[in-house]
C-alpha cells in the first residue's frame, strides 16, 4: 500500500514535472529577427562612424586648399608729401604680386591630399564594419545568456521537483524498527531536514535521501546564484549594445525566440585571399604609401624656385614746373620676382622625412597583414569548433532524448528509477544551452570572417 502511494505522488511530480519544461519549448511568442534594423540603425547613429564620416569629409576639404595658388599680395603706400618728379608729383604707388610654385607643385599636393582623403573613407569603413561586428556579437552573447537564463530557470524547477521526490522517498523510506518514517503525518519541506535527521539517521534509507536532499539544495542555491549573475550580464549588455545605437542604456532589445546557424557564402579556402584583397585597413595603408609618394615629389619641387608676376603702378600729378610730355601721367611697371631656396637643408630634411615616413607604413602594411591572418585563424578556429559543437549536441541531445524514453517506460512498469528520469531530464536542458551557446558562436565566427572580408552585411546608403 506503502508503495501504491509512493508511486502514485511519484507519478504526479512527474507530470508536473514535464507541465513545466514542455512549455518552454516554444519559447514564449515568436520575436522576429531584428539584428539587420539594429545594424542600420547603427549605421545612422553610431558616434565612431559619424565622428569618421566627419573626418573623411573634412579630409576633402583639404583637396582645394592645397590645390590653389597662394594668395595675390597687394601693397599699397600713400605719400605724405607728394614727390617731386621730373614728370610731376607722385603722390601713392600701389603694387600687386602673385607668386606662382614650380610647375606639378600644386598638382602633387593635390594628389596628396586626395590619397589622403582615399585613406580616411578606407578608415570609415573599417570603422563602420567593426561597428556592425561588435553590434552582432553582442547581440549574439545577449541571446546565449537569455537562454541560459531560461535553462537555468528550467533546471531550478526540474531540481525542486527532485527535492519533492527525495522528501516523499524518505517518507516511504522504513525505519529502523520496520515502520514508515511518514508515520508521523505530514511533513512541511521546510522541517524535512529536521525531521529526517530525528526519525532516520539512523537508516540506510532515510540517511541517503537526506543527503539527497541536502545535495539539492546546494545544486538549487548555486543555480539562484548563477541566475541572478547571468541577469546582471544581460543588463550590462543590454546597456552595451545600445550604446553602440547611440540610445538610452534601458531601452529593450529585440531577440528572436529561435536563432538558426547562418552561412558564410564562400568556400572557407578562399576567405583568406579575399581578406587580402578587401579589408580596408589594407587599402587604407595602401592609400597612404601613393599620399607620401605625392608628397615627396611636393616637396622636391618645393625646392625649386617659385616665380611671381606682378605689376606696379604709380600714381603721379603734374608739376607746374615741369614741361616734361611725361607730366602727370601714371606710371605701369610690369614685375617679375623669383624665389632663391639656397638652404637646402630644410628641403633635404622634408625628402628624408617622406622617406622615413613610406618606410614606417611599408613596415605597418605587414604587421597589419600578420594581424589579420592571426584573427582569421582564430575566427576559422571558433567556426569549426562551433560547427563540430552543433553537430555533437544535436546528437546528444537525441540520444539523451532515447534514454529519457526508454527510462519512462521503465517507471511506468516497475515505477522505480524516477531520480534518474529527472536528471536526464535535466542534461537534456543543458544540451539545449549548448547547442543554442554553439549556434551563436557559429553565427559570431562568420560575422568575424565577414568583417574581415569586408563583406558589408546592409544596404549602403
Amino acid at each position: 500500500m506503502g508503495y501504491k502511494m509512493n508511486n502514485s505522488v511519484l507519478i504526479r511530480l512527474l507530470l508536473i514535472l514535464f507541465a513545466i519544461t514542455s512549455t518552454g519549448n516554444g519559447y514564449g511568442q515568436q520575436v522576429p529577427d531584428s539584428l539587420m534594423h539594429y545594424l542600420e540603425i547603427a549605421v545612422k547613429n553610431n558616434p565612431t562612424i559619424l565622428q569618421k564620416i566627419n573626418e573623411y569629409q573634412a579630409a576633402l576639404q583639404k583637396v582645394p586648399q592645397v590645390g590653389s595658388l597662394p594668395d595675390p599680395e597687394l601693397s599699397m603706400g600713400v605719400f605724405l608729401s607728394p614727390m617731386e618728379l621730373v614728370s610731376g608729383n607722385q603722390v601713392a604707388d600701389l603694387r600687386i604680386m602673385q607668386m606662382f610654385p614650380w610647375f606639378g607643385t600644386l598638382r602633387a599636393a593635390k594628389d596628396e591630399m586626395s590619397l589622403m582623403a582615399n585613406a580616411k573613407y578606407e578608415s570609415l569603413r573599417d570603422a563602420k564594419l567593426q561597428v556592425l561586428y561588435e553590434i552582432q556579437q553582442t547581440w549574439y552573447e545577449l541571446y546565449t545568456v537569455k537562454h541560459n537564463i531560461i535553462i537555468s530557470e528550467k533546471n531550478i524547477d526540474i531540481l525542486r521537483t527532485i527535492e519533492r521526490v527525495a522528501l516523499v522517498k524518505f517518507r516511504t523510506a522504513p525505519s529502523g524498527n520496520g515502520s514508515s518514517s511518514s508515520s508521523g503525518g505530514a511533513v512541511s519541506q521546510n522541517q524535512a531536514p529536521q525531521n529526517m535527521q530525528g526519525n532516520s539517521m539512523g537508516t540506510s534509507a532515510g540517511g541517503s535521501s537526506l543527503a539527497d536532499l541536502y545535495r539539492i539544495q546546494i545544486e538549487i542555491g548555486e543555480l539562484e546564484n548563477n541566475t541572478s549573475l547571468l541577469k546582471n550580464q544581460q543588463n550590462t549588455l543590454v546597456a552595451q549594445f545600445n550604446s553602440y545605437l547611440n540610445r538610452p542604456a534601458t531601452s529593450p532589445v529585440a531577440l528572436p525566440d529561435t536563432l538558426y546557424a547562418d552561412a558564410l557564402g564562400i568556400p572557407l579556402k578562399a576567405v583568406s585571399d579575399s581578406i587580402l584583397t578587401n579589408n580596408p585597413m589594407l587599402e587604407m595603408l595602401q592609400y597612404e604609401q601613393k599620399s607620401l609618394e605625392s608628397r615627396k615629389r611636393m616637396v622636391t619641387k618645393m625646392g625649386y624656385p617659385m616665380l611671381g608676376l606682378g605689376l606696379n603702378y604709380s600714381v603721379i600729378n603734374k608739376n607746374e614746373m615741369s614741361a616734361s610730355s611725361m607730366n602727370g601721367k601714371d606710371m605701369v611697371m610690369p614685375m617679375v620676382t623669383m624665389t632663391l631656396p639656397i638652404y637646402r637643408r630644410k628641403y633635404k630634411a622634408m625628402q628624408t622625412e617622406a622617406d622615413m615616413l613610406q618606410s614606417a607604413t611599408a613596415q605597418n602594411y605587414k604587421a597589419s597583414a600578420n594581424s589579420l591572418e592571426t584573427e582569421y585563424y582564430k575566427a576559422v578556429q571558433l567556426y569549426q569548433d562551433a560547427q563540430r559543437r552543433i553537430t555533437l549536441y544535436g546528437s546528444q541531445s537525441m540520444l539523451a532524448g532515447k534514454s529519457l524514453d526508454i527510462m519512462i517506460r521503465s517507471f511506468a512498469v516497475s515505477g522505480s528509477g524516477l531520480t534518474d528520469i529527472l536528471r536526464v531530464r535535466q542534461q537534456t536542458l543543458d544540451y539545449e544551452y549548448k547547442q543554442v551557446e554553439a549556434v551563436a558562436d557559429f553565427n559570431t565566427a562568420i560575422a568575424w570572417l565577414k568583417r574581415l572580408m569586408a563583406i558589408q552585411q546592409i544596404q549602403q546608403n
